[in-house]
């Protein structure tokens, strides 16, 4: 019996074809991955304060998450995919809630997940 590249022999082809699906969506979706930024902020003490930073951050184009640790006195947004988020946009919208800010960066890919280094 003579096989063909595309027969099936006991489920292998498709097996392959899976896993090579597979590996090209997950290559996809770590080149769209989200940006996300971490934003010190002086003032943070309450929930309100909270809303207030959130409501003005999330208006910036391409925003799509923001997540506010008030301890700490930060906040992370994250980016829609694709998107990035500058400095005077970030510090506009901290002024325009009423707070300063004390530091941003950029945490990069797996920020979105949650991971990162200290803000600047």
């Amino acid at each position: 019996m003579t096989l063909r590249s595309g027969d099936v022999l006991n489920g292998k082809l498709i097996g392959r074809r899976i896993a090579v699906t597979l590996g090209l969506a997950l290559f996809a979706s770590n080149a769209l991955a989200q940006t996300a930024y971490r934003i010190q902020v002086d003032g943070l003490a309450c929930p309100f304060c909270a809303y207030g930073i959130e409501k003005k951050l999330g208006a910036i184009a391409g925003v799509a998450r923001v997540e506010t640790d008030i301890a700490a006195g930060t906040v992370t947004a994250t980016m829609a995919d694709g998107a990035t988020m500058d400095e005077a946009s970030a510090t506009r919208a901290v002024q325009e809630a009423g707070f300063s800010l004390r530091g941003f960066e950029a945490l990069g890919q797996a920020a979105a997940n949650g991971a990162g280094a200290g803000a600047k």
